[in-house]
Formats: structure tokens, C-alpha cells, sequence
């Protein structure tokens, strides 16, 4: 059962919603342009309700004031920076900035919103799960799973007729149903495990004694307003602290986001205050000084340099041969290279100027991460932790292993490191390949099974699963029937809910002593392990 169906029961089938705050690709690396828009695949979603039936939005022309959010971590300064004595303000800041800014902080008060419900029906479900002797994933898998209806092709060819044109435009082409048929019927599962999750959820309040004591939870200003009480179910409470602890991976990136929009526009405003005094110093216009210093000095890209970039490159491109990809290739090539002249040219304004900025990155949180009977090495006893969440069908998981092994050699005795399954859906075989990882682990072969693992990433279906498992030498009869009966999809189940409260969602994502490391190369952990190994003494 996926952690998505999770999550929509949790939710009261606000997951549409709650989905829009991303899911990105963490681990994933960025593919370089160009990337052909030819191929993308349209998502089947519902014609749009007329607007008085849609829930309101923050349109980006919104001129009201928005919610607290409750979500900067400092105050904003008033001066956000100095460029040669002259000021950059907040009423500098562009009127796009500001609009992308209210949009992001109301994500944070919708999921407020949303957040007592979910904490509500969470209690709920793991009080039932408790009462009949099973994990709340079977609870879901009986309740939900096996009491929808599945999709019909025949209902999936009905929608398609209904939504074609809007799919069409969508994608920029013609379709055919064929060609969206399993996307349709998946999206069809979902709606209806959707409306089942409601109705189970609705089942279990009308059975429990839940009050709800303030329906809409506000941002905490002091601790004893975190310890107001929201609601009590079956006499235990959920406060203001619980919804912020819930809301902690939102409201880390909606932080980040902000500080980095807010960053973009303060640079742009430090580089044409520079720009405009070089050209007004030089007495031209900025045009001509661009030109002068950027355009005119943009080298001209061959083909012979654009097929050398195609071929060292093929591999994260993708689809597409260098004839038709060529002249985007020479295009993004061309661009790069004004990129750097660019960066060149404003680096030698800036280290000529006195420039100075007043707004600092916010603070990464801190999540308490469980591991306890978790796959270890190094110094269990070690004052620094580094965990990872992995998806054995990742490839930059696998590119990842490398650089663990390496600092696991160079700080085993200093430092224990960790290691948690995060199964993305994108990946059909990741979830089999984590219980079987497990299954090995059960024998005292998870380290040599996960290392065949990550080499064979293509191949990772049950059956070779289990010839693995035989090439180890492992007790086939007890690795297949661990196999075959899911026997530890409820420790995967949880690995992947621990590592959602944590703000996962993608892979490889690692903390090192409950702070996340956005950057997961070996110098970029060297020094993170260094800075905590520090920080503890």
C-alpha cells in the first residue's frame, strides 16, 4: 500500500491539495537544457469546477493583506542592503517578489487549516489500528484498498472523452486514449480511495468522542499558546504545539524559498545600482556597457563543441538524437557562456564597491529521527549521526554509496551512520526491493544484498530479487516467504512516515544529527561531519 493512500486517509482526502506543496526530486540531478517538451505526458485531473464551486485561492493580484503564517523565523530588516551609501529597502523589493512571497506563506496557513484534521484522523486511525491487532497500513489496505471499486477501462474511456480537448491542450498535441489509459485508471483508483478514505475517516469520529475545541488553529505567539488545546480525542489532547511540530517541513521550506526570492531580488537590485553608476562613471548607457563588457565577447558555439557536449551529456538528456537536438544544445551553450561573462563582469563591480546585506539564510530545523533497529555502521555510541533515506532503485542513490563508504572509512570510529528506506512511486520495484533488503538483513546480509542491489537497478523485480538472495547463499525458503508475504512492508511503511515528518521527499536525502545536508557530495558532507563533530566536543 502506498504512504500517498496513507496520507489521503490521514488528510480526509485533502491530498490534492496538501500535494501541491511539492514533491521534488531531491536526490535527482537537475538535467541539463535542452530538454525536449515534445515527450511530457499530461497528468489526467477533472474539468474544473465552475468558480463558485472551487475552493478560494490566493490569486497573485490579491491586494488584501494575507494570514499571519506564522513562518518567518526573524523579523524582516527594513534596510536590506547598502550599495556604495545608497539604500536598498523592503519597498525596493519587486511587486513579482512580494505576490511570490504571499503566495508561499499561504500555503502555510492552508495547511494550518488543514493540519488539526490531520493529526485528529492519525489518532484515530492508530486507535482502531490498536483495537483490531494490526498496523495502520492493513487498516487502510482492508478498510480502503479493498473496499473500492476498481476503474473500468470502460470509465476510463469516459473520461478521456470527456477531458480530451483540455488533455490536448495540456500537452500541445494530439492523444490517443491508449497512450493515457493506466495513467487515467490510476487517477480514477485514486479519487475513489479518496472518497472511500473520507468515509471510513467518518465512520471512526461518529465511533470516537472527538472534540474540537478551536477549528481554526493560529500561529503560537509564546509557549503558553503552544500549549493551548485545539481538540481532545478520546480524552487525550492535540495543542498548538502539535500542529506546528507538524507543520515544521513546510514551514522549513516555505523559509527557504522566501529568503531565497527575497535574496534574487536584492542581488539583481545590488548589480543595476552598480551597473548604472559603472555606465553613468563611463558616460554611456548601461545598454552599451553590457554589449561592451557581455555581448560582443560571447563566443560563437560550433557544432563540433555542441556534439562534444551531446556526447559527454547523452546520458542525462535523455531521449532525443543530436540532429534534432542541436541547435537547443548550441542555444543553452551560447547561453552559458553569457552566463559567465556575466557573473565575471558583476564580480569585478562588487569587489570594486562596498556592498553590504542585512538579510541572513534561516535556520535549518532540527528533526528528532529514530534509529533504532535500523541498518548501522561505524561508532554506534557516536556523538554524530548521519542518516539516509534511500530508494534502492535511485540512481543517484547508487552514485551516492561511493562517497558514504568512503566517509564511513574515514569516520567510522567518530561517527554512526544510518540508514532508512524511502521507496518513491516513481520507482515500480523500489518498495519490493526495501522489504527484500530487509529479508537480507534478517540473515546478516543487508550491506553485501543492498551492494547487488544498487548494481543491478534495472533489475530489481521479485524474481531477482530472490536470486540474489541465492547468489548470498541466504535460506531461500525463508527469504521468499518473507518475500511473498510483505512480512516487513509495515517497517517500510514506517521508515517512509518518519522520513514525511522529517520534510522527505526525495532521494537520497541525509541528516547528520537531525539537521538535513542539501548538498550530498563528499566535500559538502566532509565538512558537515567536521562541523558536527565539532559542535559536539
Amino acid at each position: 500500500m502506498s504512504k500517498f493512500l496513507y496520507a489521503i486517509f490521514l488528510t480526509l482526502a485533502l491530498a490534492t491539495t496538501a500535494g501541491a506543496q511539492t514533491r521534488r526530486g531531491a536526490g535527482t540531478p537537475a538535467r541539463p537544457k535542452p530538454t525536449p517538451s515534445a515527450t511530457a505526458k499530461p497528468t489526467p485531473q477533472p474539468t474544473p469546477a465552475p468558480a463558485a464551486q472551487r475552493p478560494a485561492v490566493v490569486a497573485a493580484n490579491n491586494a488584501a493583506k494575507p494570514d499571519d503564517c506564522g513562518c518567518e523565523d526573524k523579523p524582516l530588516p527594513e534596510v536590506l542592503a547598502i550599495v556604495n551609501g545608497v539604500k536598498i529597502t523592503q519597498a525596493d523589493l519587486s511587486q513579482q517578489t512580494q505576490q511570490q512571497v504571499s503566495i508561499l506563506q499561504q500555503q502555510v496557513v492552508e495547511a494550518r487549516k488543514r493540519e488539526l484534521d490531520l493529526q485528529i484522523n492519525s489518532m484515530l486511525l492508530d486507535a482502531e489500528a490498536k483495537k483490531r491487532g494490526v498496523t495502520g497500513a492493513k487498516l487502510i489496505e482492508t478498510e480502503v484498498v479493498a473496499k473500492t471499486v476498481e476503474p473500468t477501462q470502460a470509465d476510463a474511456q469516459n473520461f478521456f472523452t470527456q477531458n480530451r480537448a483540455r488533455l490536448e491542450q495540456q500537452a500541445g498535441r494530439a492523444l490517443d486514449f491508449a497512450e493515457l489509459k493506466d495513467d487515467i485508471i490510476s487517477y480514477l483508483r485514486t479519487e475513489r480511495q479518496s472518497e472511500r478514505a473520507k468515509q471510513f475517516a467518518a465512520s471512526l469520529r461518529a465511533a470516537s468522542d472527538v472534540k474540537v475545541l478551536a477549528p481554526v488553529a493560529t500561529p503560537p505567539a509564546n509557549a503558553a499558546e503552544r500549549a493551548r488545546v485545539l481538540a481532545t480525542v478520546n480524552g487525550k489532547n492535540i495543542t498548538s504545539g502539535d500542529i506546528e511540530d507538524g507543520l515544521v517541513p513546510l514551514i522549513s521550506q516555505v523559509r527557504e524559498q522566501v529568503y531565497l526570492l527575497r535574496k534574487n531580488d536584492i542581488d539583481l537590485k545590488i548589480n543595476d545600482t552598480l551597473l548604472n553608476a559603472e555606465a553613468q562613471k563611463r558616460g554611456v548607457t548601461a545598454r552599451a556597457l553590457l554589449d561592451s563588457e557581455i555581448t560582443s565577447k560571447v563566443p560563437v558555439v560550433t557544432e563540433a563543441q555542441a556534439l562534444d557536449f551531446y556526447n559527454k551529456n547523452k546520458e542525462r538528456i535523455g531521449g532525443g538524437d543530436f540532429p534534432t537536438l542541436k541547435y537547443e544544445i548550441i542555444e543553452f551553450m551560447q547561453a552559458d557562456e553569457q552566463r559567465k561573462l556575466e557573473s565575471a563582469f558583476v564580480s569585478r563591480l562588487r569587489n570594486g564597491a562596498s556592498v553590504q546585506t542585512f538579510i541572513t539564510p534561516p535556520e535549518p530545523p532540527v528533526y528528532k529521527i529514530a534509529t533504532d533497529d535500523q541498518p548501522t555502521k561505524g561508532n554506534p555510541n557516536a556523538t554524530v549521526t548521519l542518516v539516509e533515506f534511500t530508494d534502492y532503485q535511485c540512481p543517484s542513490c547508487a552514485k551516492t554509496q561511493p562517497v558514504l563508504e568512503q566517509l564511513i572509512t574515514e569516520y567510522g570510529d567518530r561517527v554512526k551512520f544510518v540508514v532508512r528506506d524511502f521507496p518513491l512511486q516513481m520507482h515500480a520495484d523500489a518498495m519490493k526491493a526495501a522489504e527484500a533488503a530487509e529479508a537480507a538483513r534478517e540473515q546478516g546480509k543487508y550491506w553485501d544484498f543492498t551492494a547487488i542491489l544498487f548494481r543491478n537497478q534495472s533489475k530489481l523485480g521479485v524474481e531477482m530479487l530472490k536470486q540474489y538472495a541465492g547468489v548470498l547463499g541466504l535460506d531461500r525458503a525463508k527469504f521468499d516467504t518473507a518475500l511473498d508475504t510483505g512480512k516487513f512492508a509495515d517497517k517500510i511503511q514506517r521508515d517512509l512516515l518518519d522520513g514525511q515528518s522529517a520534510g522527505v521527499t526525495g532521494t537520497p536525502t541525509i541528516f547528520i544529527n537531525g539537521r538535513r545536508v542539501n548538498d550530498v557530495t563528499y566535500e559538502a558532507l566532509k565538512a558537515a561531519l567536521d562541523a558536527a563533530l565539532t559542535t559536539a566536543k
